[in-house]
């Protein structure tokens, strides 16, 4: 099993009286983590896959839950967001049972947040787990190894049965994407016409390190623009994509309202569009690079607690920085190629107006772009 960064983190919370939530996307360990974490604890697991279960947690009172947990002083609830009304129960556990370590996974951040957003104010701690990032990969199978598979991992992706399963990507990812996207999101959102979701997932798939515009998107799709933005809205909280928003400050040539989409893994993007040739076959080699360092980058920040706010950075004159992060009072910028051969343009406009170097990364120096300490 690769060793995750959270596995510390969580485990330093426990006793504080405070339940520990963690949520992702299906299938990238939040189950197998949690279950590791807890291996030598004898602990008490619940399934909210299983329709017992479901039912037992449901409308559940302190006295019922008493002869739940009986004597056990961990709790493990999985998928919790399948279970009605699980905020209320996880908020009695956490306030009435005073000696049990609460532990819960969801799969949706949008169910899960609407489920214990008010029952849990200020008595839970909650991580984000997302696939595996460079820093676990590169930590399990060795500098070299990592190196030698960075083609595929920016075509396959960083989902873990996808790294342990060489041979049969293609089969894996196209099963993932297709049951993750549009059997799991659908039925919890009432989407009432799945093959827009689905045109609109490959639109944007062909779109990624590109400025996306929701009026463009409803044309193309014959759907109004509000219904695009309620979408991708789904999309976001379900772990699908993000947004990275434009950076502007001092300039007013420069783009205030624009924004980019990123898949959260490329294995995933790749497979909505059915597309695994090798890199070098590529017209969008440079948008997958994109793509690849700004979510590595996101992990990293994530796992390092890293408080940074990340942005593009555009004017109408179409003079552009790749990635812009902010901190505190403090700005780096970086411009992203492939090789280091290609020659660079760097906006001077940007640097002066900022007083900083934009920063080349490629595959040469790329490591250090992606494990922020």
């Amino acid at each position: 099993m690769i060793k995750r960064q959270l596995y510390s983190q969580i485990i330093e919370k426990y006793g504080k009286g405070k339940s520990i939530v963690l949520v992702g996307p299906r299938q990238v360990g939040k189950t197998t983590l949690l279950h590791t974490i807890l291996k030598e604890k004898k602990h008490l697991f619940l399934d909210g896959d299983d329709p017992t279960v479901r039912a037992l947690l449901e409308h559940v009172n302190t006295e019922q839950l008493k002869s739940i947990i009986g004597d056990f002083k961990f709790v493990f609830i999985d998928e919790a967001q399948r279970i009605p009304n699980i905020g209320l129960t996880l908020k009695i556990i956490t306030d009435q049972f005073e000696e049990v370590q609460l532990l819960v996974s969801g799969s949706s951040a949008f169910e899960l947040k609407n489920l214990t957003n008010e029952p849990l104010t200020g008595r839970k701690f909650q991580f984000s787990l997302l696939p595996i990032s460079w820093k676990e990969f590169e930590s399990n199978v060795g500098y070299l190894k990592a190196t030698q598979q960075l083609e595929q991992r920016i075509l396959y992706g960083m989902y873990p049965d996808i790294i342990n399963n060489l041979g049969d990507e293609i089969e894996l990812l196209t099963n993932l994407a297709d049951s993750y996207l549009y059997k799991d999101i659908l039925p919890y959102h009432s989407i009432k016409k799945p093959e827009i979701l689905e045109k609109l997932v490959q639109a944007l798939a062909y779109q990624i390190g590109q400025e996306v515009s929701f009026n463009e998107l409803s044309r193309v799709l014959g759907i109004d623009k509000n219904t695009v933005s309620a979408y991708i809205d789904i999309l976001e909280n379900n772990y699908v994509i993000f947004r990275l928003p434009s950076f502007s400050k001092n300039l007013r040539s420069e783009i205030k309202k624009s924004q980019k989409i990123y898949f959260y893994d490329l294995g995933i993007r790749n497979a909505v569009i059915r597309d695994f040739r090798s890199l070098n076959l590529r017209q969008d080699k440079g948008m997958l690079w994109e793509n690849f360092l700004v979510t590595e980058r996101l992990k990293s920040n994530l796992y390092n607690k890293n408080y940074s706010k990340a942005y593009f950075w555009r004017t109408t004159r179409q003079q552009e920085v790749d990635y812009v992060e902010t901190s505190h009072d403090s700005i780096v910028a970086y411009e992203f190629k492939w090789s280091n051969k290609q020659k660079v343009k760097i906006p001077k406009t940007f640097e002066n107006t900022y007083d900083l170097k934009v920063e080349v990364i490629d595959i040469k120096n790329f490591r250090s772009f992606v494990n922020v300490q």
